[in-house]
């Protein structure tokens, strides 16, 4: 398939009012990832993106080129997911999922660690197949963030996995898929930031729908959040702002 053919449907002409951006737009990866999603759900994700001055927008790998086309002459930055989201798929087509996302122009890689692999204590594959995704991802210009999925983990699994995750070269590791029982808490923020220190970066994803939230998850250490529900968080900010 060639991928320069798909169509351009954002409509130029368009203006869009820019939000006046404060701190937390440019920690938020705005986010859709439900199997649902449509080109005009990504389109206007973008659009809105744009317009609230978000950091990235955060896709499903199949929608990597039209995010990039739609984000081409703007700040934000295009992030795609990989194994996701159970983590349980092969490191080869994680690997090659990641390779080809940032071949296509995304510069952020999530991926999903082997859960199950960790659990049962089998660390080495683990770590190789974390640095299989970073390797790929790397090498066309992405970093990447390594999901978790705390609500799985005790303790002493997430502070193993963290560890794992700086091994392997990732930059970041990242609470939860959202796709799981539950999504990030405060405590699990609060733990992988003691366990990373300033060698890696944390990003919380998973049930940050409101400002209270996005804010307390800073406060514990998040460096950027992933949610869908960006725009009404910074709408809130801005609420307060003006108070």
């Amino acid at each position: 398939m060639n991928f320069q053919t798909i169509p351009h449907c954002l409509d130029k002409n368009i203006n869009f009012m820019t939000i006046q951006p404060l701190n937390i737009a440019s920690k938020i990866d705005h986010t859709i990832l439900r199997p649902e999603a449509t080109k005009q759900d990504i389109i206007k994700l973008c659009q809105e993106a744009m317009q609230y001055s978000f950091f990235s927008v955060c896709v499903n790998s199949s929608w990597v080129p039209t995010a990039v086309r739609e984000l081409e002459d703007s700040n934000v930055v295009v992030a795609a997911v990989s194994g996701f989201p159970l983590g349980a798929m092969s490191t080869a087509a994680k690997a090659y999922e990641s390779q080809l996302a940032a071949g296509q122009g995304a510069k952020e890689i999530d991926t999903v660690l082997n859960i199950g692999k960790l659990k049962e204590g089998d660390l080495r594959n683990v770590e190789e197949d974390l640095k299989m995704v970073v390797v790929s991802a790397n090498g066309c210009g992405a970093l990447v963030k390594v999901i978790l999925e705390t609500c799985l983990l005790t303790p002493k699994e997430i502070t193993t996995a963290c560890l794992l995750a700086m091994d392997a070269g990732a930059e970041f590791v990242k609470t939860s898929t959202g796709f799981s029982k539950s999504g990030t808490s405060i405590e699990a923020v609060q733990l992988m930031r003691r366990v990373v220190g300033t060698n890696c970066q944390v990003k919380a994803s998973g049930g940050i729908k409101d400002f209270s939230t996005a804010q307390a998850m800073i406060d514990a250490g998040a460096d950027r959040l992933g949610t869908s529900s960006g725009i009404a968080i910074v709408n809130e900010e801005l609420l307060r702002s003006k108070q």
